[in-house]
């Protein structure tokens, strides 16, 4: 009891929130008979930090401070995948208008000339189509095609597609170098690859 009374007058933190400018993020703060931090965010988007008893509550916030960058990250791709698990329908395309077809276009056409400049990579022509089957293609002359329905997905899922099409602009493979290609742009592309086979394409 005299061990309790100790830790009660230590008030050692059990919940630490990690701000940035676009969102906030609450750890939960677990202590055990461990040696090492861990840290996991579950599929309901909550995050734990695992945490040796010992460890003072400065080093804990040094701790979950230096790996912010990966927690909000985490976070975000976890809050799109529960969105776009709510996304069972697509709007037929066949019944979109001129003008509608038009800003799907113009979107994904922003993202593939925003990589491209970063990749530097050049491309021909984008289209947007109504595939069945896949994402996205990219030809031996550059011609970039993809599916409408990545208007309506998660941001995070249009660049992936776009960079993995752009990345074949490089290597008109999927060999180690074209799927490091990927990696250097998109470090998450396997969670979003994941997350793609998800969606059925209605």
């Amino acid at each position: 009891s005299e061990m309790c009374i100790r830790d009660r007058n230590k008030l050692m933190i059990t919940k630490y929130r990690i701000i940035t400018l676009r969102s906030s993020v609450l750890v939960t703060i677990k202590r055990s008979n461990r040696k090492t931090l861990g840290l996991e965010v579950k599929p309901t988007g909550e995050v734990l930090a695992r945490v040796p008893v010992q460890l003072s509550d400065r080093d804990i916030k040094k701790f979950l401070d230096s790996h912010k960058k990966w927690i909000i990250e985490k976070c975000s791709l976890v809050k799109a995948r529960e969105k776009h698990k709510s996304v069972t329908t697509f709007p037929p395309y066949d019944e979109f208008s001129r003008k509608e077809r038009d800003e799907i276009k113009e979107k994904i056409t922003q993202r593939v000339q925003y990589y491209s400049l970063k990749m530097d990579v050049t491309y021909n022509r984008v289209s947007v189509r109504n595939q069945k089957t896949r994402w996205g293609s990219c030809s031996s002359k550059g011609n970039l095609n993809f599916n409408y329905r990545l208007f309506y997905l998660p941001e995070e899922l249009l660049d992936y597609v776009v960079v993995h099409e752009l990345a074949h602009r490089r290597h008109m493979n999927h060999s180690k170098d074209f799927w490091q290609e990927v990696e250097r742009y998109f470090p998450d592309y396997k969670e979003c690859r994941k997350q793609l086979k998800e969606v059925e394409l209605n």
